[in-house]
């Protein structure tokens, strides 16, 4: 038996610079930081029956992967070369569908209890091929590599699709960040192909200025950074509404100096920078997820 713990994420910069209509004319630029807000993956291969056992939100009992429904499983299964004899096992301790990655840290997750030998660098490159490449879902490298590295990161791609990454301490920024849960869920991958690349290249220059700021610790500039990533954003088309809109108002009227929707938008959490959290958190009629930084990645907690 294998378990797996795997993080999401909070994208903190660049969003959307990733996808491939856009990184592959002009790179991309992601600041991300895993939280410690996991997905569990338990795999083991059975002695007794020939079948496949996948349990998710769903459970599913199939005699050959072809018959699989997810579609995550059955071409990562297919990939490695699985044809049986195996049960797998997903836990979210967050919905699925609310902008933290989850897809991503789902296929790196079992990706990993398939092949537990693989490097850093091989997981999340096999990991986002599984999805970009075989799977065709229209996404970018963020979430699959955020979840496999973990820890508060800048990763930069070139057009030729090289990623570089630099690590960041990004510690004191973690008290002001609050993280709120709009009770939206959507699917990504459909907010992302609706979606235009209007308003990326100005998230692209707000990546590089960001990460000028979490250099030189000047963490007070981040509020108005997000804010004006906000407007852009939402120039990408379906990534907010009225109530969202709402909300987003009452958090800078109560102490937020900036925020945006993590992840595609549409709904999922919201993000605000403020230096009164208690304050913002007594004004916004949603649920408070508290979190801390992840710098672990993708991780072995049991291999028997």
């Amino acid at each position: 038996m294998i378990i797996i713990r795997t993080p999401l994420r909070i994208s903190l910069a660049g969003g959307g610079t990733d996808l491939p209509a856009y990184s592959s004319k002009n790179g991309s630029i992601l600041i991300s930081a895993a939280i410690n807000k996991y997905i569990y993956i338990i795999q083991h291969q059975s002695l007794f029956s020939p079948k496949i056992r996948i349990r998710y939100s769903v459970m599913e009992e199939v005699d050959l992967v072809e018959e699989i429904k997810n579609e995550i499983v059955k071409e990562t299964l297919k990939v490695c070369g699985i044809e049986g004899r195996i049960e797998i096992t997903s836990h979210a301790e967050i919905p699925s569908g609310t902008g933290l990655g989850s897809s991503g840290s789902f296929g790196v997750g079992l990706l990993h209890s398939l092949l537990p030998k693989l490097k850093r660098n091989e997981l999340a490159k096999i990991a986002t091929s599984i999805q970009q490449q075989n799977l065709n879902f229209p996404i970018g490298i963020q979430d699959q590599y955020v979840a496999t590295y973990g820890g508060t990161n800048v990763y930069c791609q070139n057009q030729n699709g090289n990623i570089s990454i630099e690590k960041l301490d990004l510690k004191k920024l973690q008290k002001r960040l609050i993280l709120f849960f709009t009770g939206f869920k959507r699917d990504a991958n459909e907010i992302i192909s609706k979606s235009s690349i209007e308003g990326l290249d100005e998230i692209y220059k707000l990546g590089y200025e960001t990460l000028g700021i979490f250099k030189h610790k000047q963490f007070y500039k981040y509020g108005d950074i997000l804010n004006r990533h906000w407007e852009y954003k939402k120039k990408r088309g379906e990534m907010t509404n009225l109530q969202i809109d709402e909300w987003y108002e009452l958090g800078l009227k109560n102490g937020a100096l900036g925020g945006k929707l993590v992840g595609a938008g549409g709904g999922g959490f919201l993000l605000f920078y403020t230096n009164n959290p208690e304050k913002l958190i007594k004004a916004i009629p949603l649920q408070h997820l508290p979190f801390e930084f992840d710098y672990k990645g993708s991780t072995i907690i049991l291999n028997d």
